[in-house]
């Protein structure tokens, strides 16, 4: 039981991982045009790189997930480095040929909607867990979502504020969704503890 939780927190992480790539990735492929002819060639570079960080990361994510928990143990240090290789990628984007206002701002809502469903996805699918729990670990568990549901309406509002405010780098955007990133992590975590022992359908009493 303990290492099917573990593996719903895994997957969650890996799935908002990779939405939030695709998200980035769409934001800077749909702005392409905008970018000035001269950095064309060094934006398409990295794009194209970027895209292949990005099915790297998918292909590590459902290996390790096929070969069992302990290969998720052990593995999910690598996953954590293509993620922060892809990250800098993009700051390196936006730090050279990516520099207008209007992209970064598109990209940054793009990743914070692909944040917000990530956050509404892993509580509804905690939530359905609990229905299957025992009745010990039930209030566990929808304790958990609770408070992951609390987090993400305060990580979402942050965002929204930051957002209105305008005219931030996008040292300071990307900072607010790594921040955001880390208590969506938090989160999915307690709520894969609070499963722990508790992932066992009920049995019902015999008659």
């Amino acid at each position: 039981m303990s290492d099917q939780s573990s593996m719903h927190a895994y997957l969650n992480w890996t799935k908002q991982r990779i939405d939030e790539m695709d998200a980035i990735l769409a934001s800077l492929e749909a702005k392409a045009s905008q970018v000035k002819v001269d950095s064309k060639a060094g934006a398409d570079r990295i794009v194209a790189d970027l895209r292949k960080r990005r099915d790297e990361f998918e292909a590590s994510a459902k290996a390790q997930a096929k070969a069992g928990q302990a290969a998720v143990r052990e593995n999910t240090a690598k996953l954590e480095s293509q993620w922060r290789r892809f990250e800098t990628e993009v700051n390196t984007y936006f730090e050279t040929v990516g520099k207008q206002a209007e992209q970064q701002k598109a990209t940054f809502l793009q990743a914070a909607a692909a944040q917000a469903k990530a956050w509404r996805e892993t509580a509804e699918a905690f939530h359905n867990e609990a229905g299957k729990a025992m009745t010990a670990r039930r209030a566990d568990i929808d304790a958990a979502v609770t408070r992951m549901k609390a987090d993400a309406a305060e990580a979402e509002a942050r965002l929204h504020e930051l957002m209105q405010a305008g005219g931030e780098s996008w040292a300071a955007l990307s900072a607010a969704l790594a921040e955001s990133r880390q208590a969506f992590d938090r989160a999915n975590q307690k709520a894969g503890d609070a499963m722990k022992g508790g992932s066992q359908t009920e049995s019902k009493p015999s008659t």
